[in-house]
Protein backbone atom coordinates (compact mmCIF):
# COMPACT_ATOMS: atom_id res chain seq x y z
CA UNK A 1 0.00 0.00 0.00
CA UNK A 2 1.23 3.45 -0.89
CA UNK A 3 0.56 5.81 2.00
CA UNK A 4 -0.20 9.33 0.81
CA UNK A 5 -1.92 10.59 3.95
CA UNK A 6 -1.45 9.74 7.61
CA UNK A 7 -2.59 11.69 10.63
CA UNK A 8 -2.97 11.29 14.36
CA UNK A 9 -6.64 11.54 15.29
CA UNK A 10 -7.18 11.02 19.03
CA UNK A 11 -5.94 9.43 22.24
CA UNK A 12 -9.08 7.71 23.44
CA UNK A 13 -9.92 6.12 26.78
CA UNK A 14 -13.67 5.52 26.34
CA UNK A 15 -15.86 4.13 23.54
CA UNK A 16 -17.62 7.46 23.12
CA UNK A 17 -14.26 8.94 22.07
CA UNK A 18 -13.59 6.37 19.35
CA UNK A 19 -13.95 7.55 15.73
CA UNK A 20 -17.41 7.05 14.28
CA UNK A 21 -16.56 6.82 10.57
CA UNK A 22 -16.57 2.98 10.65
CA UNK A 23 -13.20 2.58 8.93
CA UNK A 24 -11.45 -0.77 9.50
CA UNK A 25 -9.12 -0.77 12.51
CA UNK A 26 -5.82 -2.60 12.95
CA UNK A 27 -4.76 -2.82 16.61
CA UNK A 28 -1.16 -3.09 17.74
CA UNK A 29 -0.55 -4.93 21.00
CA UNK A 30 2.77 -5.72 22.65
CA UNK A 31 5.01 -5.26 25.65
CA UNK A 32 6.07 -1.76 26.58
CA UNK A 33 9.01 -0.57 24.53
CA UNK A 34 8.74 -3.39 21.98
CA UNK A 35 8.67 -0.91 19.10
CA UNK A 36 5.01 -0.41 18.19
CA UNK A 37 5.42 3.30 17.45
CA UNK A 38 8.51 2.67 15.33
CA UNK A 39 6.58 0.00 13.43
CA UNK A 40 3.75 2.44 12.69
CA UNK A 41 6.18 5.11 11.53
CA UNK A 42 7.94 2.70 9.17
CA UNK A 43 4.64 1.39 7.78
CA UNK A 44 3.50 4.91 6.89
CA UNK A 45 6.97 6.17 5.90
CA UNK A 46 7.01 8.90 8.52
CA UNK A 47 9.71 9.56 11.07
CA UNK A 48 7.73 10.64 14.08
CA UNK A 49 3.97 10.68 13.55
CA UNK A 50 3.70 7.97 16.20
CA UNK A 51 5.65 9.26 19.18
CA UNK A 52 8.37 6.93 20.39
CA UNK A 53 9.53 7.06 24.00
CA UNK A 54 12.40 5.68 26.02
CA UNK A 55 10.06 5.48 28.99
CA UNK A 56 8.20 2.14 29.07
CA UNK A 57 4.53 2.36 29.95
CA UNK A 58 4.14 5.89 28.61
CA UNK A 59 1.27 5.07 26.24
CA UNK A 60 -1.84 5.11 28.42
CA UNK A 61 -4.54 5.54 25.79
CA UNK A 62 -5.75 4.04 22.54
CA UNK A 63 -3.89 6.16 20.01
CA UNK A 64 -5.70 6.37 16.67
CA UNK A 65 -3.84 7.03 13.40
CA UNK A 66 -5.89 7.38 10.21
CA UNK A 67 -4.17 6.10 7.08
CA UNK A 68 -5.21 7.28 3.59
CA UNK A 69 -8.76 7.77 4.95
CA UNK A 70 -8.99 3.98 4.46
CA UNK A 71 -8.16 2.48 7.86
CA UNK A 72 -6.84 3.15 11.36
CA UNK A 73 -3.82 1.89 13.20
CA UNK A 74 -4.73 1.75 16.89
CA UNK A 75 -1.78 1.64 19.29
CA UNK A 76 -2.91 0.15 22.59
CA UNK A 77 -1.05 0.54 25.91
CA UNK A 78 1.91 -1.78 26.33
CA UNK A 79 1.58 -4.67 28.73
CA UNK A 80 3.98 -6.23 31.20
CA UNK A 81 5.65 -3.11 32.61
CA UNK A 82 6.22 -3.74 36.31
CA UNK A 83 6.70 -0.13 37.44
CA UNK A 84 3.17 0.82 36.46
CA UNK A 85 0.88 0.59 39.48
CA UNK A 86 -1.47 -2.37 39.80
CA UNK A 87 -4.47 -0.07 39.85
CA UNK A 88 -3.40 1.60 36.60
CA UNK A 89 -2.68 -1.76 34.97
CA UNK A 90 -6.19 -2.85 35.96
CA UNK A 91 -7.71 0.22 34.31
CA UNK A 92 -5.65 -0.35 31.16
CA UNK A 93 -6.65 -4.00 31.15
CA UNK A 94 -10.37 -3.24 31.24
CA UNK A 95 -10.02 -0.59 28.53
CA UNK A 96 -8.02 -2.88 26.25
CA UNK A 97 -10.26 -5.90 26.86
CA UNK A 98 -13.46 -4.01 26.12
CA UNK A 99 -11.95 -2.46 22.99
CA UNK A 100 -10.63 -5.74 21.59
CA UNK A 101 -13.78 -7.75 22.30
CA UNK A 102 -16.46 -5.15 21.53
CA UNK A 103 -15.12 -2.94 18.73
CA UNK A 104 -17.04 -3.95 15.61
CA UNK A 105 -14.64 -2.24 13.21
CA UNK A 106 -11.57 -4.11 14.51
CA UNK A 107 -10.23 -6.30 11.71
CA UNK A 108 -6.87 -7.58 12.93
CA UNK A 109 -4.58 -7.54 15.97
CA UNK A 110 -0.87 -7.19 15.30
CA UNK A 111 0.84 -8.72 18.32
CA UNK A 112 4.33 -7.21 18.33
CA UNK A 113 7.12 -9.35 19.81
CA UNK A 114 10.88 -8.77 19.97
CA UNK A 115 12.52 -11.29 17.64
CA UNK A 116 15.71 -11.28 19.73
CA UNK A 117 14.10 -12.88 22.78
CA UNK A 118 11.73 -15.78 23.50
CA UNK A 119 8.15 -14.64 24.12
CA UNK A 120 7.60 -13.45 27.67
CA UNK A 121 4.89 -14.88 29.92
CA UNK A 122 2.85 -11.77 29.13
CA UNK A 123 3.31 -12.34 25.38
CA UNK A 124 2.06 -15.91 25.73
CA UNK A 125 -0.87 -14.88 27.92
CA UNK A 126 -1.83 -12.17 25.45
CA UNK A 127 -1.73 -14.52 22.48
CA UNK A 128 -3.75 -17.17 24.33
CA UNK A 129 -6.31 -14.54 25.34
CA UNK A 130 -6.63 -13.27 21.76
CA UNK A 131 -7.20 -16.81 20.49
CA UNK A 132 -9.66 -17.62 23.28
CA UNK A 133 -11.66 -14.60 22.15
CA UNK A 134 -11.42 -15.71 18.50
CA UNK A 135 -9.65 -12.56 17.36
CA UNK A 136 -7.64 -12.59 14.12
CA UNK A 137 -3.94 -12.27 14.95
CA UNK A 138 -0.72 -11.60 13.07
CA UNK A 139 2.52 -11.98 15.02
CA UNK A 140 5.02 -9.28 14.06
CA UNK A 141 8.56 -10.05 15.23
CA UNK A 142 10.44 -6.77 15.36
CA UNK A 143 14.11 -5.77 15.52
CA UNK A 144 15.13 -8.31 12.87
CA UNK A 145 18.08 -6.07 11.95
CA UNK A 146 19.59 -6.73 15.39
CA UNK A 147 20.13 -10.42 14.62
CA UNK A 148 22.39 -11.96 11.94
CA UNK A 149 20.38 -13.42 9.07
CA UNK A 150 21.92 -16.82 9.75
CA UNK A 151 20.06 -16.91 13.09
CA UNK A 152 16.67 -15.64 11.94
CA UNK A 153 15.08 -19.06 11.48
CA UNK A 154 16.23 -20.22 14.92
CA UNK A 155 14.57 -17.22 16.59
CA UNK A 156 11.42 -17.57 14.50
CA UNK A 157 11.12 -21.22 15.51
CA UNK A 158 11.43 -20.35 19.21
CA UNK A 159 8.67 -17.75 19.00
CA UNK A 160 6.30 -19.99 17.08
CA UNK A 161 6.88 -22.95 19.39
CA UNK A 162 6.63 -20.95 22.63
CA UNK A 163 3.38 -19.31 21.52
CA UNK A 164 2.12 -22.57 20.02
CA UNK A 165 1.15 -20.49 17.00
CA UNK A 166 -2.18 -21.66 15.65
CA UNK A 167 -2.67 -22.69 12.06
CA UNK A 168 -3.86 -19.79 9.95
CA UNK A 169 -2.26 -17.06 12.03
CA UNK A 170 0.21 -14.95 10.08
CA UNK A 171 3.82 -14.37 11.12
CA UNK A 172 5.87 -11.46 9.77
CA UNK A 173 9.48 -10.71 10.59
CA UNK A 174 10.00 -6.94 10.72
CA UNK A 175 12.61 -4.23 11.08
CA UNK A 176 11.61 -0.61 11.56
CA UNK A 177 15.21 0.40 10.90
CA UNK A 178 15.61 -1.36 7.55
CA UNK A 179 12.02 -1.84 6.39
CA UNK A 180 12.23 -5.64 6.43
CA UNK A 181 8.72 -7.09 6.29
CA UNK A 182 6.94 -3.81 5.48
CA UNK A 183 5.44 -4.94 2.17
CA UNK A 184 4.54 -8.36 3.57
CA UNK A 185 2.77 -6.79 6.54
CA UNK A 186 0.79 -4.45 4.28
CA UNK A 187 -0.32 -7.53 2.31
CA UNK A 188 -1.53 -9.20 5.50
CA UNK A 189 -3.42 -6.06 6.53
CA UNK A 190 -4.97 -5.65 3.07
CA UNK A 191 -6.14 -9.28 3.07
CA UNK A 192 -7.69 -8.93 6.52
CA UNK A 193 -9.64 -5.86 5.44
CA UNK A 194 -10.57 -7.28 2.05
CA UNK A 195 -11.79 -10.58 3.48
CA UNK A 196 -14.19 -8.86 5.84
CA UNK A 197 -15.44 -6.47 3.19
CA UNK A 198 -16.10 -9.46 0.93
CA UNK A 199 -18.00 -11.22 3.72
CA UNK A 200 -20.14 -8.11 4.12
CA UNK A 201 -20.84 -7.89 0.42
CA UNK A 202 -18.85 -4.69 -0.07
Amino acid sequence: MKVTKAEFIISAVRPDQYPEDALPEIALAGRSNVGKSSLINRMISRKNLARTSSTPGKTQHLNYYRINDDLYFVDVPGYGYAKVSKSLRAVWGKMIESYLTERETLRLVLQVIDLRHPPSKDDILMYDWLKANELPVCIVATKADKIPKSRWQKHIKVIKEDLMLRAGDEFVMFSAEEGIGKDELWEVISRSIGALEADNGI
